[in-house]
Protein backbone atom coordinates (compact mmCIF):
# COMPACT_ATOMS: atom_id res chain seq x y z
CA UNK A 1 0.00 0.00 0.00
CA UNK A 2 1.50 3.31 -1.09
CA UNK A 3 2.22 6.16 1.33
CA UNK A 4 2.96 9.70 0.18
CA UNK A 5 4.50 12.69 1.91
CA UNK A 6 5.66 16.14 0.74
CA UNK A 7 8.98 16.07 -1.09
CA UNK A 8 10.98 18.38 -3.36
CA UNK A 9 11.67 16.92 -6.81
CA UNK A 10 14.25 18.51 -9.09
CA UNK A 11 15.79 17.82 -12.48
CA UNK A 12 15.95 18.89 -16.11
CA UNK A 13 15.77 22.58 -15.22
CA UNK A 14 12.62 22.28 -13.10
CA UNK A 15 12.06 22.09 -9.35
CA UNK A 16 8.79 20.92 -7.82
CA UNK A 17 8.43 22.40 -4.34
CA UNK A 18 5.68 21.31 -1.91
CA UNK A 19 3.00 23.95 -2.35
CA UNK A 20 2.88 26.54 0.43
CA UNK A 21 1.38 29.96 1.09
CA UNK A 22 4.78 31.45 0.30
CA UNK A 23 4.18 30.60 -3.37
CA UNK A 24 1.10 32.83 -3.63
CA UNK A 25 2.76 35.86 -5.23
CA UNK A 26 4.58 33.73 -7.78
CA UNK A 27 1.42 31.82 -8.70
CA UNK A 28 -0.50 35.08 -9.09
CA UNK A 29 2.08 36.29 -11.60
CA UNK A 30 2.12 32.94 -13.42
CA UNK A 31 -1.69 32.84 -13.73
CA UNK A 32 -1.74 36.43 -15.01
CA UNK A 33 0.72 35.56 -17.80
CA UNK A 34 -1.68 34.91 -20.65
CA UNK A 35 -4.86 35.35 -18.57
CA UNK A 36 -5.12 31.59 -18.35
CA UNK A 37 -8.23 31.66 -16.17
CA UNK A 38 -10.22 32.95 -19.15
CA UNK A 39 -10.03 29.49 -20.77
CA UNK A 40 -13.43 28.14 -19.74
CA UNK A 41 -12.39 24.48 -19.82
CA UNK A 42 -9.48 24.86 -17.39
CA UNK A 43 -9.15 25.19 -13.61
CA UNK A 44 -6.46 27.89 -13.58
CA UNK A 45 -7.30 30.35 -10.77
CA UNK A 46 -7.74 34.06 -11.31
CA UNK A 47 -4.90 35.95 -9.59
CA UNK A 48 -7.24 37.17 -6.86
CA UNK A 49 -8.34 33.58 -6.19
CA UNK A 50 -4.86 32.08 -5.82
CA UNK A 51 -4.97 32.26 -2.01
CA UNK A 52 -8.17 30.15 -1.98
CA UNK A 53 -6.60 27.82 -4.57
CA UNK A 54 -3.68 27.16 -2.20
CA UNK A 55 -5.95 26.76 0.84
CA UNK A 56 -8.07 24.18 -1.00
CA UNK A 57 -4.99 22.31 -2.22
CA UNK A 58 -3.53 22.16 1.28
CA UNK A 59 -6.88 20.97 2.63
CA UNK A 60 -6.76 18.14 0.10
CA UNK A 61 -3.26 17.29 1.29
CA UNK A 62 -4.41 17.24 4.92
CA UNK A 63 -7.29 14.94 3.95
CA UNK A 64 -4.85 12.55 2.29
CA UNK A 65 -6.14 12.62 -1.28
CA UNK A 66 -3.85 15.29 -2.77
CA UNK A 67 -0.16 16.19 -2.82
CA UNK A 68 0.37 19.61 -4.47
CA UNK A 69 3.51 21.30 -5.78
CA UNK A 70 4.58 24.67 -7.10
CA UNK A 71 6.56 24.36 -10.34
CA UNK A 72 9.72 26.48 -10.21
CA UNK A 73 12.37 27.29 -12.82
CA UNK A 74 15.58 25.95 -11.26
CA UNK A 75 17.81 28.64 -12.77
CA UNK A 76 15.84 31.76 -11.88
CA UNK A 77 13.78 30.54 -8.94
CA UNK A 78 10.65 31.88 -10.64
CA UNK A 79 7.36 30.17 -9.85
CA UNK A 80 5.95 29.17 -13.24
CA UNK A 81 2.93 27.03 -12.40
CA UNK A 82 1.50 24.26 -10.28
CA UNK A 83 0.75 20.54 -10.40
CA UNK A 84 -0.25 17.80 -7.99
CA UNK A 85 -1.05 14.19 -7.32
CA UNK A 86 -4.77 13.80 -6.66
CA UNK A 87 -7.38 11.08 -6.26
CA UNK A 88 -4.78 9.11 -4.31
CA UNK A 89 -6.02 5.55 -3.64
CA UNK A 90 -3.48 3.76 -1.41
CA UNK A 91 -5.43 0.48 -1.38
CA UNK A 92 -4.76 -0.07 -5.09
CA UNK A 93 -1.46 1.86 -5.37
CA UNK A 94 -2.90 4.49 -7.71
CA UNK A 95 -2.54 8.24 -8.03
CA UNK A 96 -3.54 10.73 -10.69
CA UNK A 97 -1.47 13.66 -11.92
CA UNK A 98 -3.41 16.81 -12.60
CA UNK A 99 -4.34 20.39 -11.71
CA UNK A 100 -1.39 21.18 -13.96
CA UNK A 101 -0.88 24.62 -15.46
CA UNK A 102 2.01 26.85 -16.44
CA UNK A 103 2.50 30.53 -17.23
CA UNK A 104 1.84 31.12 -20.91
CA UNK A 105 5.46 31.83 -21.83
CA UNK A 106 6.54 28.41 -20.50
CA UNK A 107 4.09 26.45 -22.60
CA UNK A 108 5.54 24.52 -25.56
CA UNK A 109 8.86 24.33 -23.68
CA UNK A 110 10.64 21.55 -21.79
CA UNK A 111 8.69 22.25 -18.60
CA UNK A 112 5.75 19.88 -18.99
CA UNK A 113 7.91 16.97 -20.11
CA UNK A 114 10.39 17.61 -17.27
CA UNK A 115 7.66 17.94 -14.63
CA UNK A 116 5.89 14.80 -15.74
CA UNK A 117 9.15 12.84 -15.80
CA UNK A 118 9.85 13.90 -12.20
CA UNK A 119 6.32 13.07 -11.04
CA UNK A 120 6.12 9.74 -12.84
CA UNK A 121 9.59 8.65 -11.72
CA UNK A 122 8.70 9.43 -8.11
CA UNK A 123 5.32 7.69 -8.38
CA UNK A 124 6.60 4.47 -9.93
CA UNK A 125 10.14 4.19 -8.55
CA UNK A 126 9.91 5.72 -5.07
CA UNK A 127 6.27 5.47 -4.02
CA UNK A 128 5.56 2.13 -5.71
CA UNK A 129 2.47 3.04 -7.71
CA UNK A 130 1.01 0.44 -10.01
CA UNK A 131 -1.01 2.94 -12.03
CA UNK A 132 -0.83 6.69 -12.64
CA UNK A 133 -3.88 8.32 -14.19
CA UNK A 134 -4.43 11.63 -15.96
CA UNK A 135 -7.69 13.27 -17.04
CA UNK A 136 -8.84 16.39 -18.83
CA UNK A 137 -11.90 18.16 -20.20
CA UNK A 138 -13.25 16.70 -23.42
CA UNK A 139 -12.93 20.15 -25.03
CA UNK A 140 -9.32 20.66 -23.91
CA UNK A 141 -7.86 19.18 -27.09
CA UNK A 142 -4.38 20.60 -26.50
CA UNK A 143 -4.28 18.90 -23.12
CA UNK A 144 -5.38 15.60 -24.62
CA UNK A 145 -2.59 15.78 -27.20
CA UNK A 146 -0.08 16.66 -24.49
CA UNK A 147 -1.10 13.67 -22.36
CA UNK A 148 -0.95 11.31 -25.32
CA UNK A 149 2.48 12.72 -26.18
CA UNK A 150 3.70 11.59 -22.75
CA UNK A 151 2.93 8.00 -23.71
CA UNK A 152 -0.23 7.58 -21.63
CA UNK A 153 -2.97 5.31 -22.93
CA UNK A 154 -6.49 6.66 -23.44
CA UNK A 155 -8.88 4.68 -21.23
CA UNK A 156 -12.14 6.27 -22.29
CA UNK A 157 -14.59 9.07 -21.50
CA UNK A 158 -16.65 9.56 -18.35
CA UNK A 159 -19.85 11.26 -19.48
CA UNK A 160 -21.44 14.06 -17.45
CA UNK A 161 -18.60 13.71 -14.95
CA UNK A 162 -17.67 17.01 -13.32
CA UNK A 163 -18.78 20.61 -12.99
CA UNK A 164 -16.86 23.39 -14.69
CA UNK A 165 -16.35 26.77 -13.05
CA UNK A 166 -19.13 28.31 -15.16
CA UNK A 167 -21.66 25.77 -13.91
CA UNK A 168 -21.77 23.61 -17.03
CA UNK A 169 -20.96 19.91 -16.81
CA UNK A 170 -18.07 18.35 -18.65
CA UNK A 171 -17.15 14.92 -19.93
CA UNK A 172 -13.73 13.77 -18.67
CA UNK A 173 -11.25 12.05 -20.97
CA UNK A 174 -9.30 9.49 -18.92
CA UNK A 175 -5.73 8.30 -19.51
CA UNK A 176 -3.34 6.07 -17.57
CA UNK A 177 0.14 4.58 -17.43
CA UNK A 178 0.73 1.19 -15.80
CA UNK A 179 3.86 0.20 -13.92
CA UNK A 180 4.72 -2.35 -16.63
CA UNK A 181 4.60 0.44 -19.23
CA UNK A 182 6.74 2.85 -17.24
CA UNK A 183 10.22 1.80 -18.51
CA UNK A 184 9.28 2.57 -22.12
CA UNK A 185 7.49 5.79 -21.17
CA UNK A 186 10.52 6.89 -19.14
CA UNK A 187 12.85 6.24 -22.08
CA UNK A 188 10.49 8.18 -24.35
CA UNK A 189 10.37 11.22 -22.04
CA UNK A 190 14.13 11.20 -21.47
CA UNK A 191 14.68 11.17 -25.24
CA UNK A 192 12.35 14.15 -25.69
CA UNK A 193 14.30 16.12 -23.12
CA UNK A 194 17.63 15.21 -24.71
CA UNK A 195 16.29 16.63 -27.96
CA UNK A 196 15.39 19.87 -26.26
CA UNK A 197 11.88 19.12 -25.03
CA UNK A 198 10.31 21.15 -27.79
CA UNK A 199 8.09 18.30 -28.86
CA UNK A 200 6.07 18.49 -25.68
CA UNK A 201 2.79 20.30 -26.24
CA UNK A 202 1.86 21.95 -22.97
CA UNK A 203 -1.35 23.64 -21.99
CA UNK A 204 -3.35 24.34 -18.86
CA UNK A 205 -4.98 21.11 -17.77
CA UNK A 206 -8.36 20.77 -16.12
CA UNK A 207 -7.84 17.64 -14.06
CA UNK A 208 -10.40 17.28 -11.35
Amino acid sequence: MIALSPITLEGHGVRLEPLAHEHEAGLRAAAADGKLWELWYTAVPEPDHVERYIIDALAGKAAGHMLPWAVVDSKSGEVIGSTRYHDIVPAIDRVEIGYTWYASRWQRSHVNTASKLLLLTHAFESVGCQCVGLRTDNFNFRSQRAIEALGAKRDGVLRHHAARRDGTVRDSVMFSILAAEWPDVKRHLATRLQRGGRGAITSPLRDQ
